[in-house]
């Protein structure tokens, strides 16, 4: 019984060995050809012209930096956070859930960001891909916009900060300054004004919270808690005031355009 088994066991060995000789064959006999796949299709005025996988290959790699693009250059940041700290203050732990609030701050973002965007695909992405531009030429008429958003919206504190680490001249400003020493100062900027903001809407909710306490705990109702009681009067103050109306308008209009 124990040599069937092996016999048995050695068959299957042969025949996974088999078919991997089988899928790797090719590929064996193209490398002792020295076969090459064509990176290159041509080159003409517009630059060189890559092969459809290396076109794929480039393609899925700039995806990967999208996030941080849309994180760091734009006014994404600011957007989730005050979201994100209106629903701690609200006391609602999954309402809304995180789809939406990334969701209502990416459009928000594109909402707020649309002159600048439109002023990129005007200046820089059309004549591009019309041939008017090489992509040299073409990024610095992309970056100016960008820049021009970063640099209204960044302190001249957090910029001297980063200006004084990359140990450049005191009096570079943001306008010349490298996108190294802009983009995490504008992030510094971004954090600051939405923590404030933040802070704003947190008094009108922990002066409930605070309200309800104490009257929960004057009346002798130790056990109730003060959270659960306090979160109708929360939602339904938040709701006659047009909170959505009032928060979405300030939030907007809190970029310096």
């Amino acid at each position: 019984m124990a040599t069937f088994k092996l016999h048995s066991r050695l068959r299957s060995l042969h025949k996974g060995l088999t078919a991997i000789l089988l899928l790797i064959g090719p590929a064996l006999a193209l490398a002792q050809n020295n076969a090459q796949l064509p990176l290159l299709v041509g080159t003409g005025n517009a630059g060189m012209s890559f092969s459809v996988p290396i076109q794929t290959l480039l393609f899925f790699t700039a995806l990967s930096f999208l996030p941080a693009i849309l994180l760091m250059m734009t006014g994404f940041t600011r957007i989730v956070i005050v979201l994100s700290l209106l629903r701690q203050a609200l006391g609602t732990q999954s309402a809304p859930p995180n789809q939406v609030v990334v969701g209502l701050s990416l459009f928000l973002t594109l909402f707020v960001m649309g002159p600048t965007l439109d002023k990129v695909y005007a200046d820089a992405y059309l004549p591009y891909t019309n041939n008017t531009l090489t992509f040299e030429q073409a990024l610095p008429k992309a970056e100016a916009p960008m820049r021009a958003f970063m640099s209204k919206q960044t302190r001249q504190s957090d910029l001297a900060l980063f200006v004084k680490l990359a140990k450049l001249d005191v009096k570079t400003d943001a306008t010349i300054a490298p996108m190294r020493v802009l983009i995490p100062a504008f992030v510094i900027s971004e954090l600051k004004s939405a923590f404030q903001i933040g802070f704003m809407i947190f008094i009108p909710f922990l002066v409930i919270d605070i309200v309800v306490a104490s009257v929960l705990m004057s009346l002798g109702m130790m056990m109730l808690s003060p959270v659960l009681v306090a979160l109708p009067f929360k939602l339904m103050i938040f709701v006659l005031a047009d909170g959505w109306n009032l928060l979405i308008g300030s939030l907007a209009a809190s970029f310096v355009t």
